[in-house]
């Protein structure tokens, strides 16, 4: 920490503490006159920036002005996104993230993160030297290519890195001075975006094939030099990328892909807790998925995993598992089956995605598609028809993305519905109960799984962490929580959620030979005094 003084100390974003320095402090730190008098707590610095925001008249208005506070004042914005997480979340992350990355370039106030392009190549390794802080634990990486289900957005998704390292400090206490958020800028498709006079990205085509692995593998490597405690979070990267580099560089350093492990791990659990509502065995399920891009091939891979941990083979296990594609059920007989989707591709007629649901009968639909309204009426009452409580997860987002609104869902099935989304749904009043639906957000899963690697020092991230923290995840809903409709805990636990899940990764990390720490015995400990607390 800078031993800094007067005005200084006053606007760094780390140090400040505002209107709360001491009477003491405003002597010893020069101060006296640059601060009106009272000395005024945390707290009531909170009830200032709420009343605020809550007088902004749009969701883009509130970002904008919750990231000025963050750029301004570091632990008063991590405090008020601590205490009042349900309502700071959806603007911090999805699904107000979404416009803000479509606006990225209109609304740019102050640089944050960290930018490479083409022009970089030879020298990523000399200007990460110019990132100011030395022991980064944590970096979330995208190319802009596949943001949300917003498609190419260049250098505009950078909002998507700066969101999530938020909820790495806010749902695990990772400190934001160990935290770096990363745009590999290799140019953008969107010619829109290339012909906007205020658009601040590399303004040419995106480089492809060798000129832009070798980018990445330069990047890769350079990160192991700079930081090479640092974990790597690849985010939002076209999907056979996504894969490509999960695969080449999962066993070489430590990383891993939120789109597909991390959906992967929060979807599981999901389905973990909604057994304790259905009574069936997680065993004995059929599971299936429409859409097959990296969020469901990686969760259908992570399934594979789970059933087998329950004594299926790998060939009992990939058959509980059924893909729908835009033809229809993806069978055998199809072609062009994607490499990942083959082993789910199984002998069966051709038929309809509402056929499909009435023959194979699933106990679990899980969307994938970034399609709104893909889970109409009729797919949802014939879901309804095939289950006494039919599970439904609709993953995209945003909110004007996902498959299906909790609201439809509940009208649709007659209110017997186990329902989870990847965006935000608020309460649904159907006949005389309320439902409370949580949401499937990674941020429960990804956030500690990060602090479970910095806090073993794992040389890899495996699925088995995965597995584990999915079965923490669903170990922690409540009753009460499953009483509202809820498969997931609400999200003011998810402090609570990520620390269990980061003693789970230590211990597996231990398990499996991984970890190049000295851990002590006691993990609870040891990982809560690992946890950032923002306050003065």
């Amino acid at each position: 920490m800078k031993n800094l003084h007067g005005k200084a100390l006053l606007v760094d974003p780390a140090q400040t503490k505002s209107t709360a320095f001491t009477r003491e402090e405003r002597e010893n730190f020069g101060l006296r006159g640059l601060l009106p008098y009272e000395v005024a707590s945390i707290y009531k610095q909170i009830d200032r920036v709420l009343g605020s925001m809550r007088s902004k008249t749009s969701a883009i208005e509130k970002y904008i002005f919750l990231n000025a506070l963050l750029e301004r004042n570091q632990r008063l914005f991590y405090r008020t996104m601590i205490d009042h997480i349900e309502e700071i979340m959806p603007l911090v992350y999805t699904p107000t993230v979404g416009e803000a990355c479509k606006e990225f370039a209109h609304i740019f106030r102050k640089p944050q993160g960290f930018y490479i392009t083409p022009e970089d190549r030879g020298e990523i390794a000399t200007i990460l030297r110019n990132w100011p802080e030395d022991d980064i634990r944590v970096i979330v990486v995208t190319d802009g290519e596949r943001i949300l289900g917003l498609g190419d957005l260049g250098a505009n998704g950078m909002g998507i890195p700066i969101g999530k390292i938020a909820l790495y400090v806010a749902c695990a206490g990772i400190n934001p001075a160990q935290c770096m958020p990363v745009m590999l800028d290799v140019g953008t498709n969107n010619v829109s975006l290339r012909e906007d006079p205020l658009y601040l990205g590399y303004p040419y085509p995106r480089i492809s094939g060798v000129a832009y692995r070798s980018l990445v593998d330069e990047f890769i490597n350079a990160v192991q030099l700079r930081f090479p405690y640092a974990l790597i979070q690849f985010e939002d990267f076209l999907t056979p990328h996504a894969f490509e580099f999960l695969d080449r560089y999962g066993l070489q350093v430590r990383c891993f892909n939120d789109d597909i492990q991390g959906t992967a791990a929060v979807t599981l659990a999901g389905i973990y807790t909604s057994c304790r509502i259905t009574g069936k065995k997680f065993a004995d399920l059929q599971i299936m998925f429409l859409g097959a891009g990296s969020a469901a091939s990686g969760t259908a891979e992570l399934l594979v995993d789970a059933f087998c941990s329950v004594g299926l083979n790998k060939s009992q296990a990939q058959k509980r598992l059924w893909f729908i594609d835009r033809k229809g059920l993806v069978t055998a007989a199809n072609e062009n089956i994607k490499p990942r989707i083959l082993p789910f591709a199984h002998k069966h007629v051709a038929c309809s995605f509402v056929d499909a649901i009435e023959n194979i009968k699933p106990d679990v639909l899980i969307g994938a598609t970034g399609v709104a309204g893909t889970f109409n009426e009729t797919v949802v009452r014939k879901m309804a028809t095939v289950n006494e409580r039919p599970v439904i997860i609709a993953l995209s987002n945003p909110t004007s993305h996902t498959e299906c609104t909790a609201e439809q869902a509940y009208q649709w099935s007659d209110g017997r519905v186990i329902f989870a989304s990847g965006s935000p749904f608020g309460e649904v009043q159907y006949g005389d109960k309320l439902f409370k639906p949580a949401q499937g957000n990674n941020a429960y899963i990804f956030p500690g799984i990060g602090l479970g690697v910095y806090a073993s020092a794992a040389r890899f991230v495996t699925q088995k962490m995965f597995l584990a923290a999915a079965k923490v995840l669903a170990g922690i809903v409540t009753g009460q929580e499953i009483a509202a409709g809820a498969i997931y805990p609400t999200l003011p636990r998810v402090r609570k959620a990520s620390h269990a899940i980061a003693v789970a990764v230590c211990e597996v990390a231990i398990a499996e030979g991984l970890s190049d720490a000295n851990l002590p015995e006691d993990l609870n400990s040891y990982i809560k005094s690992l946890m950032y607390e923002p306050n003065y």
